[in-house]
């Protein structure tokens, strides 16, 4: 194998959900590509009081759901990997499980530190870790996944811990959005093709709309997003992540710094919100059942739906509103941005042609099938001048047929190799907080009455339709028969 020097991967929470979901597959599949280092092991940690069998038999059991390459490995496969996994029963509040984990990782040239835990362990364990004396290799790195605090307080105090221990370069705070290929792709899109970038401003833009939408409830999460809610959960994260590659300037050089400067630009610019706009740019929403679900509180507040109004104050965008929303238990499981153009300036075509055309858009869609679709205008055939709007496809998975790599698998690599352009850097945190902790102090003090407000499988509340259309738009609708007839075929 290739790669970087020899390499512990120390997992905290190795029984938990995304290490078996997400991260033990995505490293089994860079196994089988022969991208890890050559001398590579991973040490899992929990309290789950496995033996060694029962951590690789989990393991194996979730290999075979949600690895891309379940299909091609087999039994020799999997025994190869196998060789890697170490499982130790640790207790994450107590220092003497870290002078264990001292011992055991004495002889490592370089660890990685993966915190796939409760966010209230983070600080903790990072503490600990640092009493240990584990930080001072400096080759060693921390890996932390959202939500990253959960106000700008909470956040500041986290950054505080993590400075005065680490090096910014050692830590990696993940969003696994930036992972995606159709994330990525926005960059090609917008800087590799001089047909969209002069369009790409508030001369021709309307407006621009982020859906971030998921078809399930909480499931088994119920303990942590009752805590959290839609705004902390994805809005903080995936979709200011995703206005920010759409609304960024061209960094100069695609290196890191260039690229982390850019996007905290656009963050640095988004309108201030007063607080008393907040019920005016934001609307919040809770699903009807969420309160009978596990572990949730029969009274809570939480919100299961957010949908926000935000402006980027800059030339490329002033006035130019961007639409976003997340939520749960609505109809479909999507994520896609749409640029919506300006209409023609000008009614050419007579009578009722006119009340037919739509606006064009530019429609960039991240799942579940990774597809970009231009929408635009042609004539009916027929004797009569009729307009119907169509699109031009293009689908990741019929132009580039096979797999490619999870985002996961994308952004562990770059971890192992130490590229830390697709993660967020502590500025940027604070910069994402600052715009919303402004939102959470205001529903804080005001407790919803119409709580839960909209039943599942609808698009949220009616309050997120009259925030759009109270501009004279709409919410570009996912389900729509014309979509439907440009939906790129699934990946297997």
């Amino acid at each position: 194998m290739t790669g970087p020097s020899p390499t512990i991967f120390v997992i905290f929470g190795a029984g938990g959900d995304l290490t078996k979901r997400k991260l033990i597959p995505a490293l089994y599949d860079l196994f089988l590509d022969q991208k890890l280092p050559q001398h590579f092991s991973i040490l899992g940690l929990d309290h789950q009081g496995w033996t060694q069998d029962d951590f690789n038999k989990h393991l194996k059991e979730n290999i075979n759901e949600f690895s891309h390459q379940r299909k091609s490995n087999g039994k020799e496969s999997w025994r190869s990997f196998s060789i890697f996994l170490k499982y130790l029963n640790l207790d994450f509040l107590k220092a003497e499980s870290y002078t264990r984990l001292q011992v055991e990782l004495k002889n490592s040239p370089k660890y990685i530190f993966y915190l796939a835990t409760a966010p209230f362990l983070v600080e903790n364990i990072i503490n600990h870790l640092g009493e240990a004396n584990l930080f001072l290799n400096k080759e060693s790195r921390v890996v932390i996944e959202k939500p990253f605090g959960k106000d700008l307080e909470s956040s500041s105090k986290l950054n505080e811990t993590l400075t005065r221990l680490l090096d910014e370069s050692q830590i990696y705070r993940i969003d696994h959005y930036l992972g995606k290929e159709t994330v990525q792709n926005i960059l090609a899109l917008r800087f590799a093709n001089s047909l969209f970038e002069p369009l790409w401003n508030r001369n021709y833009i309307d407006n621009v709309q982020i859906t971030v939408a998921e078809e399930i409830g909480v499931e088994n999460r119920g303990n942590y997003y009752d805590k959290s809610g839609a705004l902390r959960d994805m809005v903080e994260n995936h979709l200011l992540q995703l206005l920010c590659l759409i609304a960024m300037e061209p960094p100069i050089e695609f290196i890191k710094n260039e690229f982390q400067n850019k996007m905290i630009d656009v963050l640095h610019s988004i309108r201030p919100i007063a607080k008393d706009q907040v019920s005016k740019i934001a609307v919040r929403g809770q699903y009807i059942g969420y309160r009978e679900e596990p572990r949730i509180d029969p009274n809570s507040k939480t919100e299961t739906f957010v949908a926000l109004k935000l402006y980027v104050d800059n030339w490329r965008w002033q006035d130019v509103p961007f639409y976003l929303r997340a939520g749960k238990k609505l109809p479909k499981q999507v994520a896609e941005i749409s640029l919506q153009f300006r209409s023609v300036p000008h009614q050419t075509f007579p009578g009722k042609t006119h009340e037919m055309s739509v606006p064009n858009n530019l429609i960039i869609r991240i799942q579940p099938e990774e597809s970009i679709i231009l929408r635009f205008q042609v004539k009916r055939p027929g004797t009569h001048f009729k307009l119907q709007p169509v699109d031009m496809r293009f689908c990741y998975n019929e132009f580039f047929p096979g797999k490619f790599p999870s985002a996961y698998e994308t952004l562990l690599l770059d971890i192992i190799n130490g590229d830390g352009m697709l993660f967020i850097r502590s500025d940027r945190e604070t910069a994402a907080w600052s715009i919303l902790t402004v939102i959470l102090d205001e529903w804080e003090k005001k407790t919803p009455s119409d709580f839960p407000n909209y039943p599942a499988g609808s698009w949220g509340p009616k309050a997120s339709d009259d925030l759009i259309e109270r501009d004279g738009r709409k919410w570009l609708l996912t389900s729509t028969s014309l979509e439907e007839q440009s939906a790129c075929p699934l990946s297997q």
